[in-house]
């Protein structure tokens, strides 16, 4: 069976929303939790893929081709900091912050977008970003204490990170699942000495790394890569929305908390301008 791109978006993102009830059943180091998270899940990425991981890219002739490893290793550094970059700052400052201003992403995507990918934005890219912009802040509003201004500011290096990962994964399509495999190890190599320090997890804590490693990211690492071949850098990153929009979901079912009806009202406008903006474009393409 074959799935397209937008469907193994909302699945990834899916997916990638449930880290957050994992990660808090795991009592360990936050940046040991990201490096053992990317080591688990990019072991089983190349094992359910069946390759291994590649330091470059090479032409029909074996040739190095060095264009398309450097945008190679750019993907995979940016993804790789993602990940740190977020951890990291769910450690220094408030878990809305945090999410908040990585998904400032679509904002980064259309003032780069153009430049490096040479893809135009469409009226309804602009109307659609500032809909979901204030989505978002109404979406958190209630959790948008000033929290430590380090943790803000790393929170929002990962939304300009997670753009540019997003963005070059697109121009990698040939070869963006190898791209995934590295950032994985890049970031299990530099999260390393951190897991020595913090000594082996509890018994509970390691099946929950087991978890946040296969369901979390590892399956959804996969999803990633099929659906990034697909579709606009843009829309996989309104698609991926999904994913800050499900964590309550998550907190109501594990752990009984009630969002309030800003948060609901956010969500709702979130998807509702998401859905507007692929109708309209639909309607445009027939």
């Amino acid at each position: 069976m074959t799935i397209n791109g937008p469907v193994a978006l909302i699945i990834c993102a899916v997916l990638w929303s449930t880290g957050g009830i994992f990660i808090k059943n795991i009592e360990w180091n936050a940046i040991a939790i990201a490096g053992i998270r990317s080591l688990i899940s990019g072991s089983f990425m190349l094992l359910v893929t069946r390759q291994r991981v590649h330091f470059s890219v090479r032409d029909d002739k074996g040739r190095l081709d060095k264009q398309s490893t450097v945008l190679y290793w750019i993907a995979a550094v940016s993804y790789a900091l993602t990940m740190i970059l977020f951890v990291a700052a769910n450690k220094l400052t408030t878990s809305a912050n945090a999410i908040l201003l990585q998904y400032t992403c679509p904002v980064y995507i259309i003032l780069l977008a153009p430049f490096l990918t040479g893809e135009k934005n469409r009226p309804s890219d602009y109307i659609t970003i500032v809909g979901v912009m204030f989505g978002i802040i109404l979406f958190f509003a209630d959790g948008l204490e000033s929290g430590n201004q380090i943790g803000n500011l790393l929170a929002a290096l990962s939304g300009l990170s997670y753009a540019l990962a997003t963005i070059f994964m697109r121009r990698c399509s040939g070869y963006s699942g190898g791209a995934m495999a590295l950032s994985h190890l890049i970031t299990a190599v530099v999260c390393f000495p951190f897991v020595i320090q913090s000594g082996a997890p509890s018994l509970k804590s390691s099946l929950f790394l087991l978890l946040v490693g296969t369901v979390s990211i590892g399956i959804p690492s996969i999803l990633y890569t099929i659906g990034i071949k697909n579709v606009r850098a843009l829309t996989a990153s309104f698609i991926t929305m999904l994913e800050p929009l499900l964590n309550p979901v998550w907190v109501i079912i594990f752990a009984g908390e009630v969002p309030t009806i800003k948060t609901i009202l956010g969500g709702v406008l979130i998807l509702g301008f998401i859905m507007i903006r692929s109708v309209v474009q639909n309607r445009k393409k027939e």
